[in-house]
């Protein structure tokens, strides 16, 4: 038996353990039941999220600006007779009178569909039961992307790392090569209902296979290129899918990466597999040998067969129920295989119209980029960003190559106005002290987004600082099992040091203790108390949805919890995020789960348990660290380390590899522990129940950690 991966670990700093005073590494049971459950936070954590309720203003919203959010509040004061006089009311109206909410978006934000809901929800189910929303409708995702007239505008800007040049394609172009797309995979035989799959970086074929695949109702599913052979088989194989997009090579961090030989093993684990489509890519045809994959084509071949003559194929869209699949994304689960979640395309859609025109007040004049992969959903909220008739813009390749100014350069060149990115590259900009505003006009710039994880109070000075003085920036959090945000940008109020701005409409969060009472201004559990459109259908292969049930709704029955904690500031509204609450690993805003590692490590004969937990340092950094129980008569050596790092890098990804590997004597076990916390033992009286469990004996390294004594940093012995 193994304990899942740790929760959050706050203000934790350590040095080499070379005394009995030093920060220990020390194993607690953790229920998830109410009766027993308790966070371990410091003092200092505590102290600094008191300090972070008091925290000041960085932005104001513009007093003369009527936002789409302001229209919207007088839209709803108008039609339901209501006077709701700033955001606050608006956001209690819209959990309060959900089904009026998410029919005014559904008007508002101008929904396509060829027949009419008869129905937004039935009101007596609740989250837990996975009601059916807008019963009756007939729609189809794709022609919402495309349905907008002016057919020269730019739909799509393509830059690679690889190439100075920018690729455009037009609305008109875009609507005619998926056209192409989806009559190849008609021709080919896919249908409502097959899984379509991408191997594939972010960039344009991405895009047009997985709008085709949405045109014919087929359901698609994506992960990036930098995933090993068993992270895309853990996933890919559970769905099983018909056709599979792929490329031949890509580039990232100067240098070019062959794709094919993991193809070629990713291919032989998907048994029905009726094609193999290879886009060539960043290498030429003639380079590229499809002899060892069977059953594959190049992507010209295949969109030949879309052609009847001359003639471009026609596109169609399948009219489709609201709750049809649209596509399949996985959990970072800590044990198992990834969940598969199934999210419709109806709920896809209208949560993301909402986040990108309510909350974002995008409009059809806007150009966004966020950095992102084909394998976060972070790609598909950018793409639904077509749906508003924004241009979107598409990178593929490191954002420090050839300099750390790659992507600001391309905010002057394209006139980018809304940027997002992860929170840990911001702060990678500010340790290396570069400073935007005085390198870069950002003139059109107005929105910089961040998830990931959560964004330190730092980054937000940084951010104003030294980016943009008058820039909105957004710290949005929510995650793959809803495809959105549960809180996030909003025009309408202030930017607070360390917060996220608010709840986001229709969503009824609340921050809960562990006896299942709200808390304001305290840490807790986030909890979702009503139904909402976003959240999966269900999971793939859980036929009773036990799985589903156990994942979010074990913690408060009939509630969905969602694995954050999180504090809510009663004087704001404002959100701050602590961490996760579940055991998943996010370093980086890399979000995978423990057993993704221990399914690895499980391979080699001489270890005989592990354990894979995060820690955190006082800025709330994360790194993740694997110990290792050695079987009988098996020793511990760098050489196993090394051997482990490099099966994890192929395997999985070089963003998959725990910063220290580390021996233990042992691995407390219990019936009730379900979760690892890492916590300062101040009192020696306690440091004897777990001094049998560490090898003090190996000499632990020095680490880019702050150390109790001295505050001092060191970067020697970190062993990588």
């Amino acid at each position: 038996m193994r304990l899942s991966s740790a929760a959050p670990i706050h203000d934790h700093r350590i040095g080499p353990f070379n005394s009995r005073s030093a920060f220990l590494a020390v194993f607690i049971g953790y229920s998830r039941h109410t009766d027993s459950c308790h966070l371990i936070m410091s003092k200092d954590t505590e102290a600094k999220s008191e300090e972070i309720m008091e925290s000041k203003v960085l932005w104001y919203p513009d007093s003369k600006r009527n936002t789409q959010m302001d229209r919207f509040r007088t839209q709803v004061n108008r039609d339901f007779g209501v006077n709701l006089a700033n955001y606050n009311e608006l956001y209690q109206w819209s959990v309060d009178s959900y089904p009026e909410f998410w029919a005014q978006v559904w008007r508002f934000c101008g929904i396509t569909c060829s027949k009419m809901y008869e129905e937004v929800v039935d009101v007596s189910k609740r989250i837990s039961d996975v009601p059916e929303w807008f019963k009756g409708s007939r729609l189809n995702y794709a022609e919402n992307l495309l349905k907008h007239k002016d057919q020269d505008k730019v739909a799509l800007y393509a830059a690679t790392e690889a190439k100075e040049e920018i690729v455009k394609v037009t609305f008109g172009e875009l609507r005619r090569d998926v056209a192409l797309f989806a009559a190849a995979m008609r021709k080919m035989g896919i249908k409502t209902g097959d899984r379509v799959v991408g191997y594939l970086p972010n960039g344009i074929h991405a895009v047009e296979a997985m709008l085709a695949a949405a045109s014919i109702g087929a359901i698609w599913s994506s992960t990036s290129p930098d995933f090993g052979v068993n992270g895309v088989l853990d996933r890919f194989s559970q769905i099983q899918p018909k056709l599979i997009f792929s490329v031949a090579a890509v580039v990232y961090n100067g240098k070019q990466h062959d794709h094919m030989e993991k193809l070629q093993n990713v291919v032989k684990g998907l048994p029905d597999l009726k094609k193999v489509v290879v886009i060539p890519y960043v290498r030429s045809r003639q380079d590229t040998d499809l002899s060892k994959i069977p059953n594959s084509v190049f992507l010209d071949d295949f969109l030949a067969t879309g052609k009847e003559g001359d003639q471009d194929p026609q596109l169609e869209f399948e009219q489709l129920p609201f709750s049809h699949p649209l596509f399949i994304m996985y959990s970072s689960g800590t044990t198992g295989a990834p969940k598969c979640m199934v999210h419709s395309a109806g709920g896809t859609l209208i949560q993301h119209l909402k986040e990108h025109i309510l909350h974002g007040n995008m409009t059809y004049n806007d150009i966004i980029i966020y950095y992102t992969t084909t394998g976060w959903m972070m790609w598909n909220w950018l793409v639904s960003s077509l749906a508003v008739g924004a241009s979107v813009v598409l990178y593929d390749g490191s954002p420090l190559v050839p300099s750390a100014n790659v992507l600001w350069d391309l905010v002057d060149r394209l006139g980018i106005t809304i940027f997002g990115t992860g929170a840990k590259w911001l702060a990678v900009l500010e340790e290396r002290n570069l400073k935007p505003a005085n390198t870069h006009n950002l003139q059109t710039l107005h929105t910089l987004l961040s998830t990931g994880s959560p964004l330190k109070p730092q980054s937000y000075e940084y951010v104003y600082s030294c980016i943009k003085n008058n820039v909105l920036l957004g710290s949005i959090s929510g995650g793959t099992d809803i495809i959105s945000c549960f809180m996030g940008q909003n025009m309408a109020v202030p930017v607070y040091r360390g917060e996220i701005q608010a709840r986001n409409l229709g969503m009824a969060v609340e921050s809960w203790n562990c006896e299942g009472k709200p808390v304001w201004g305290e840490s807790g559990e986030l909890v979702c108390l009503k139904p909402i459109p976003c959240q999966p259908t269900h999971f793939w292969n859980d036929e009773n949805g036990s799985k589903y049930h156990k994942a979010y709704f074990s913690t408060f029955p009939g509630l969905w919890a969602h694995g954050d904690y999180c504090k809510i500031n009663p004087k704001t509204g404002g959100v701050v995020m602590l961490g996760r609450s579940d055991g998943t690993l996010n370093p980086n805003g890399v979000r995978f789960g423990s057993s993704e590692i221990y399914n690895i490590v499980e391979a080699f004969e001489e270890v005989s348990d592990s354990l894979c937990v995060p820690q955190y340092n006082s800025d709330g950094e994360e790194r993740v660290i694997l110990f290792l129980k050695m079987g009988p008569n098996k020793s511990f050596s760098q050489e196993l380390v090394g051997k482990i790092r490099g099966a994890v890098r192929v395997a999985l990804s070089a963003r998959h590899v725990p910063a220290l590997i580390l021996e233990t004597k042992d691995i407390p076990v219990s019936s009730i522990c379900t979760f690892v916390l890492y916590v300062a033992i101040p009192s020696l009286a306690l440091f004897s129940v777990l001094f049998h469990l560490i090898d003090f004996s190996f000499p632990l390294p020095a680490v880019h950690y702050q150390r109790k004594e001295g505050r001092s940093r060191s970067k020697a012995g970190d062993r990588r």
